[in-house]
């Protein structure tokens, strides 16, 4: 199950990044995010 539950919150991880990633520059400065933080974002550090 640990193996299931890993995959899971890896793809969550990978969807969060690709959905950020598509954003313009502008779109991340109104959500008050820089490009460089996308990574942290997706797994929720910020």
């Amino acid at each position: 199950m640990n193996l299931i539950k890993n995959y899971r919150n890896w793809r969550r991880y990978r969807d969060t990044v690709n959905e950020l990633s598509r954003l313009s520059t502008r779109e991340l400065n109104d959500l008050g995010i820089n490009r460089s933080d996308i990574p942290g974002v997706a797994r929720g550090q910020r």
